[in-house]
C-alpha cells in the first residue's frame, strides 16, 4: 500500500517526537492526560519510523500492540489510544491528508476488577495501627490520606487537588476537583475524616495554599499520587497487606453498595453513570451467592 504524503514520515525521531509534543500541547486536555499521551506516542512513533504511514498504519499497528504479551488489555487500549488521538489531530490540522483511523476498534476489554479492593479486617487492621502511631508531621498526613480514602472514598487526584480553603470543618463539609470536572462540588465529612484533618493541619502548622505539600525539600509543592503510595505502603507492608491505593476506593464503594441503593452510592462515589457501580454491584451479588451454587453440587464427589 503507497505510502501517505505526510512530514511525519520524512522527519527524523527527535523531529517526530517534538511534532507530537506540539500537537499535544495544542489539545483541551489536562496537564496529566497531556504528560500521559507524550509518554505513550513514542510506541506508535517507532512503529511509523519503521513502517512509514499508509491507509492501513492505525489497523497495523493495534494488530502489533494484539501481539504484545507483557501489556494487558488495558494498556494496550492506552497506547492505541494515544495514536489515535494524534493522528486525528494531525489530520485536522492538515498534516495527514485522511483519518486513517475510521472503523477500527479498540480491544475488548473485561470490566470487572483484576485485583480486589481491600476487605473490612484489612480496613480495621490498618485504622489500629495508625491509631498507635505517634502524632508526627508525616503520620499525621498519612491517618488524614487514609481517612480521605476510606472514609469519602476520594480518588487520588482528587485528594491532591485539595486545597486549605475548600474545607469547612466546622460544618464537615469539603469542596473537591472530581475527576473530569472543572468546578468543584461539595461533600459531607465523616467525623473520623474531620478529626484527622483537624490533627493534620495543626501538626504541621497549615494554614492556607495546597492541603497536602512535600514535608521535604521543596515543602512548598503538593505532593503526588507517588507521595500517596509511597506513604500508605510504608504503613501496609509491615502488615502483610499487598493491595493497591484504588482498593481504598474499591472497599469504599462495595461497603456502601452492601447497604445503599446502587443510585444513592453513585451519589457518593461521584461516578458519571451507573455502568461501572452495576459492575461493582455484581461483583457483590457473584461473591456471596458462589456458595449457593456450589452447595447445589454437594452430593457429586470425584475424589476419595
Amino acid at each position: 500500500m503507497p505510502v501517505i504524503n505526510s512530514p511525519l514520515v520524512i522527519e527524523d525521531n527527535a523531529n517526530k517526537k517534538a511534532r507530537a509534543n506540539e500537537i499535544f500541547d495544542s489539545l483541551d486536555i489536562s496537564e496529566a492526560t497531556r504528560a500521559d499521551y507524550k509518554y505513550r506516542i513514542g510506541l506508535f512513533l517507532d512503529f511509523v519510523s519503521q513502517n512509514g504511514i499508509n491507509h492501513n498504519s492505525y489497523l497495523d499497528f493495534k494488530r502489533i500492540l494484539s501481539q504484545r504479551t507483557d501489556f494487558s488489555v488495558a494498556t494496550k487500549n492506552k497506547y492505541l489510544a494515544t495514536a489515535k488521538i494524534f493522528l486525528r489531530e494531525l489530520n485536522r490540522q492538515g498534516f495527514l491528508p485522511v483519518d486513517i483511523t475510521q472503523n477500527i476498534k479498540t480491544f475488548n476489554q473485561n470490566k470487572k476488577h483484576k485485583r480486589d479492593g481491600f476487605n473490612y479486617a484489612e480496613i480495621n487492621r490498618l485504622a489500629e495501627k495508625l491509631k498507635l502511631l505517634e502524632a508526627t508531621p508525616r503520620n499525621t498526613r498519612i491517618k488524614a490520606l487514609f481517612s480521605l480514602l476510606a472514609f469519602q472514598g476520594l480518588r487520588q487526584i482528587e485528594i491532591i487537588r485539595l486545597d486549605v480553603k475548600d474545607l469547612d470543618l466546622v460544618n464537615a463539609t469539603a469542596f473537591i476537583q472530581g475527576k473530569g470536572q472543572d468546578d468543584k462540588e461539595l461533600i459531607h465529612l465523616h467525623p473520623e475524616t474531620v478529626k484527622a484533618l483537624k490533627l493534620y493541619l495543626k501538626t504541621n502548622k497549615i494554614a492556607d495554599g495546597a492541603l497536602f505539600k512535600s514535608l521535604g525539600n521543596r515543602k512548598s509543592d503538593r505532593i503526588t499520587t507517588m507521595t500517596i503510595k509511597r506513604d500508605l505502603r510504608a504503613v501496609l507492608e509491615p502488615l502483610g497487606i499487598e493491595k493497591t491505593t484504588h482498593g481504598f476506593r474499591h472497599f469504599y464503594i462495595t461497603t456502601l453498595l452492601q447497604k445503599l441503593d446502587v443510585r444513592d452510592v453513585r451519589k457518593f462515589s461521584r461516578h458519571k453513570n451507573l455502568e461501572m457501580l452495576i459492575v461493582y454491584d455484581d461483583e457483590i451479588d457473584i461473591k456471596y451467592k458462589t456458595t449457593e451454587v456450589f452447595e447445589c453440587f454437594n452430593d457429586l464427589r470425584v475424589t476419595a
